[in-house]
């Protein structure tokens, strides 16, 4: 592994987030869950650019994003990725929100909340949970589905280690987790319009 790769992104922790924003030097934050999630509950003032299309396009996002950027997902671990992701670009002034969301809430941080929705690691544990129930019970008439639970079992274990998801990645795809007004041009129009602001 590189020394990108390895290296602990900087992070800012709940209390001293609320503090720039107290202050009136709010960074701009950029929450990287899937749509689905950030209609659920977000920080107010944030834009939300799922990780999938922050990869994607991020020499472009790069350019509208000239300022310090505090990234957010649930827990921090979506967050860390975009952070490697971003860098890679060649984008300073990079902060990950230690513990995510979750610590935000829990440091009673102001939140703006809509319909609940299940959040990606949910919806993860609920489909490998499924198919190893349904491969295990199966395996009893076709003993050869004992190695469908192994696969998933090996994924989660791969996930583990390498702090990523590909079932995630596949489920944040998925219509009930996708938003209409959450497109590249859409993002690209809000961090324009806020760039024009603070001019």
């Amino acid at each position: 592994m590189s020394p990108s790769e390895t290296a602990r992104p900087a992070t800012l922790d709940a209390t001293g987030l609320r503090e720039l924003i107290d202050s009136g030097h709010a960074p701009r934050l950029l929450d990287v869950r899937t749509p689905a999630e950030f209609e659920t509950s977000h920080i107010p003032g944030s834009y939300n650019v799922p990780l999938d299309l922050l990869k994607e396009h991020r020499e472009e996002l790069r350019r509208h994003l000239d300022e310090d950027v505090v990234l957010i997902c649930r827990s921090g671990a979506r967050a860390t990725q975009a952070e490697q992701t971003l860098a890679g670009v060649g984008l300073p002034n990079l902060k990950v929100l230690d513990g995510g969301i979750l610590a935000w809430q829990a440091a009673n941080g102001p939140i703006r909340q809509g319909a609940p929705r299940w959040d990606l690691e949910r919806q993860v544990r609920l489909v490998a949970g499924s198919i190893v129930l349904v491969s295990v019970l199966g395996s009893v008439f076709v003993p050869q589905l004992k190695w469908v639970a192994g696969l998933i079992g090996v994924g989660l274990t791969v996930a583990a280690v390498t702090n990523t998801c590909a079932m995630g990645m596949v489920l944040g795809r998925l219509p009930y987790n996708r938003s209409t007004t959450c497109d590249l041009d859409t993002i690209v129009g809000q961090l324009r319009d806020r760039t024009g602001e603070r001019a």
